[in-house]
């Protein structure tokens, strides 16, 4: 069974925007842009599918080498947990994500995109503010509990 994998809330929040992730490490203060095949790695990781349902899934949607998609997805992973925004979920809570069905990627040979490797592009210019957010100092409960 391949590993799966979630976000890293509530220490990492993300939204798209137009097709493109913005994602905001809250502990470090840096923030990260994916696109692309990025962004529908970043997506799948969302939805709890596992690693090798997600290469699976990427191959059907691009033009490219299964291996060469393998590879480029298992380097991605590894920048995404290096950076601390997404960890290893447990076996009991991925086994009950990956027991649901899979979305089956409509695309047909000829409307495939073609296969670029993903990038995870880091941003660290608004660390100060980022870390300066009233956020930092409260309860997991949220505002108005100010840390103890």
């Amino acid at each position: 069974m391949s590993p799966t994998f979630r976000i890293n809330s509530p220490k990492v929040v993300h939204e798209t925007i137009e097709g493109e992730v913005v994602v905001v490490n809250l502990d470090r203060g840096d923030y990260y842009s994916l696109a692309k095949v990025g962004a529908d790695i970043w997506d799948g990781i969302a939805r709890g599918i596992s690693q090798d349902n997600l290469i699976t899934e990427i191959s059907h949607r691009y033009d490219g080498s299964y291996e060469e998609i393998k590879a480029s997805i298992d380097i991605f992973i590894e920048k995404l947990q290096l950076e601390k925004l997404i960890v290893l979920e447990s076996a009991n809570t991925a086994a009950i994500a990956n027991n649901g069905t899979q979305e089956t990627p409509s695309n047909t040979i000829k409307d495939k995109a073609k296969f670029e490797p993903p990038t995870l592009e880091k941003f660290t210019d608004m660390q100060d503010l980022l870390l300066l957010d009233p956020i930092h100092e409260v309860e997991e409960t949220g505002w108005p509990n100010a840390k103890q």
